[in-house]
């Protein structure tokens, strides 16, 4: 007989635990896991008037981030309201929060380890509740419904191979790694409902401590149906446990309203004695236990709440603050957990961020803050809001080398690239070479009909290895091999798990119709995980084409300074044509592919969901200080396009520029482009 859930629990947590503790041990090895910046975000969409920022802030920012300082971090430091002892910057990090959280407290170069660091927690994880959060992306004049990806699944559908046994597997080890992160002087909010909530509520007396438990706050609204054959469920639950009796709390921060209970028909009131002081003050007096003292509560400074929340509505469909993410919380909510549990410049952390409020409120409130999530539809909505409220500048990250990392953890902790290589060959349908030519475990070969090719051809096929950029190197390398390695071959097909950002150029260069370049799923690794590995994928993962954005050439126009104003010069960027990634390598069934075909064919920059410039880039990290995306009315009234020109006034400089155009579409695959413009 299978044991129940209550009887799995011990192993449950001893398993989770173990997981914890080698992550933990291996953030103090050489191989650690590291944070990628992508983008460094310097909030300023695009506008009507085209001006995308004052020039006064237009100069500070580029001095902030000036290209060829010393570090990205000291150079935040006064943007982000750090100091030379505790840098910072704020994070939006794509990716498994468990390997975030690793990187997170291993630190690096730039930023010191956040252990015992943050000051508030606040989590709101998926409810176990068998949903199926698909992703609904509306093009002009058809609405496509994307089925989560597997590595989404996690963050939508939750999905988990046995029930609420593997959500409780998978809490475990993250709760663990929290309370590292979690100051002395901490809390930490773990939002449920009545799917789990039980549950997680053993977990957390385990993890944190019983007598480390604070409160149970229940957050009851009325909207929604009501039902006629029980009572509506209308509350969720929040778990909050503190890591010492020393824990920080502002009750005066989150008073409210104070209403004196009502009185009886002989005007005595049950909640205490009414009175006026001199000044003209309203107030209720009442006698403390035993009645050894007289208490008096002024109505205008109103009261700390309790822990049942009726005053805070979910928000409505039509709220300003609304982002179409299924599971999205009222700021209000947050706003009263921040102000009450954080000091002001305190850390304030969310590992799953979903639609980005944790990090909206924590950046109106004065706080520092980190957050992060699985899905790429998430990770953008956080990025534009975050945009749309105007926030300082911040980093967006991803987990540096997470095909490895995910390798490590599905493959074992001793697994080598080559090992990897095989697996990405064999489910290509490709055959290893001999040892002895293929020391790297890398090249393989395809033998007759292969993939267009004529009958009787020979495909040499190199996996690429994912802690490196697939680009000209190796695509030379390719080409050197497949003419002279055994005898030569007929063709040659280079897999790769991520692209220089030239790469469409770099292919173009090279105009070499015996060369193709294919993408490897990015989540080929999550979907080795899942039960039947290796041999259930087998012919049915999708190696798709390369998605890439051309643009027109770029235009430099220099204005006269006024007075002692340094001079300007104005970057006019228009985008030409985007092609996507092969649309079978999306998750849709066969109609909305079809209609996405039709989309791309006839309109495809309607794909693009962000785009960017970095005028001065670096060849490292791109820092847009100028952004479009869909749904910013503040340049017109199209919420389904982007504008495709963009016009960028910078300080000017003598010589070439380098400009970086980097474009996000609407499943999340991102597209760059980098341009030497001379001087006008």
């Amino acid at each position: 007989m299978p044991k129940s859930l209550l009887e799995q629990l011990p192993d449950i947590v001893a398993n989770g635990r173990k997981q914890a503790e080698k992550i933990l041990e291996g953030i103090e090895s050489r191989h650690r896991v590291g944070l990628q910046t992508r983008e460094v975000v310097l909030p300023a969409r695009d506008t009507a008037a085209q001006d995308w920022v004052t020039q006064q802030n237009r100069t500070s920012q580029r001095e902030v981030f000036a290209p060829g300082q010393a570090s990205l971090i000291e150079n935040t430091q006064a943007t982000l309201g750090a100091t030379p002892e505790a840098p910072w910057a704020n994070r939006l990090i794509y990716g498994d929060n468990l390997l975030a959280m690793a990187a997170l407290l291993a630190g690096d170069e730039n930023t010191p380890s956040l252990r015992g660091k943050v000051d508030l927690i606040y989590i709101d994880p998926p409810f176990d509740s068998k949903a199926d959060y698909r992703t609904k992306v509306t093009l002009p004049g058809v609405e496509i419904e994307q089925k989560p990806t597997v590595i989404e699944q996690f963050a939508y559908s939750d999905t988990w191979s046995d029930g609420t046994a593997s959500y409780l597997a998978m809490i475990t080890p993250r709760l663990i790694l929290l309370r590292e992160m979690l100051a002395d002087s901490g809390s930490i909010y773990v939002h449920l409902d009545w799917h789990v909530g039980h549950y997680v509520k053993i977990l957390l007396d385990e993890i944190f401590g019983k007598k480390h438990f604070d409160n149970e706050i229940v957050w009851h609204y009325s909207q929604g149906g009501k039902s006629t054959e029980g009572f509506a469920k209308k509350h969720d639950l929040m778990f909050v446990y503190t890591k010492s009796s020393d824990r920080f709390f502002d009750g005066k921060a989150v008073r409210m309203p104070f209403t004196p209970h009502k009185q009886d028909k002989s005007g005595k009131n049950y909640g205490g004695r009414m009175g006026v002081d001199e000044d003209g003050r309203e107030y209720v007096e009442k006698w403390g236990t035993g009645k050894k003292k007289l208490y008096r509560y002024y109505l205008d400074e109103g009261k700390v709440p309790e822990n049942v929340w009726s005053d805070i509505q979910s928000i409505q469909s039509d709220a300003g603050e609304r982002s179409g993410y299924a599971t999205q919380k009222p700021e209000p909510l947050l706003e009263r957990v921040i102000l009450a549990s954080s000091p002001l410049n305190g850390v304030v952390l969310d590992i799953f961020g979903g639609s980005g409020t944790t990090a909206a409120v924590a950046e109106k409130l004065g706080r520092r803050w980190i957050t992060t999530d699985l899905g790429k539809p998430a990770c953008m909505i956080m990025r534009k809001r975050l945009i749309d409220q105007e926030a300082k500048p911040f980093l967006y990250q991803a987990i540096g080398d997470y095909q490895v990392e995910a390798a490590k953890a599905t493959l074992g902790r001793d697994f080598r690239i080559g090992d990897l290589s095989q697996i990405v060959l064999s489910l290509y349908g490709a055959l290893p070479l001999p040892p002895d030519v293929n020391p790297q475990r890398n090249l393989g070969q395809i033998a007759g009909m292969a993939l267009g090719a004529g009958r009787g051809s020979k495909t040499l096929v190199l996996a690429d290895s994912p802690n490196k950029l697939t680009g000209m190197a190796t695509l030379k390398k390719a080409i050197a091999q497949r003419d002279n390695l055994m005898g030569g071959w007929d063709r040659v097909v280079v897999l790769g798990w991520n692209f220089e950002p030239s790469i469409g150029e770099t292919i173009t260069a090279l105009n070499d119709s015996r060369l193709e370049v294919l993408v490897i799923p990015p989540d080929l690794m999550d979907r080795l995980k899942k039960k039947g590995g290796i041999d259930k994928l087998r012919g049915q993962v999708r190696f798709s084409s390369l998605q890439y954005l051309t643009i027109e050439p770029i235009t430099r126009q220099v204005s006269a300074s006024a007075g002692d104003a340094p001079p300007t010069e104005t970057l006019t960027v228009k985008l030409k044509n985007y092609v996507l990634l092969s649309p079978e390598a999306i998750n849709l069934d066969d109609a909305n592919r079809q209609a996405l075909q039709q989309v791309a064919n006839k309109e495809p920059l309607a794909l693009i969901e962000y785009w960017a410039v970095d005028p001065d880039y670096d060849g490292k990290v791109f820092r847009s200080v100028w952004q479009d995306y869909r749904g910013n009315t503040a340049n017109d009234a199209d919420v389904l396009r982007v504008v495709t020109q963009a016009q960028v006034t910078v300080p000017s400089k003598a010589g070439a520029r380098k400009v970086c155009v980097r474009v996000v579409d609407v499943f999340g695959f991102e597209a760059e482009v980098v341009a030497t413009v001379e001087a006008a």
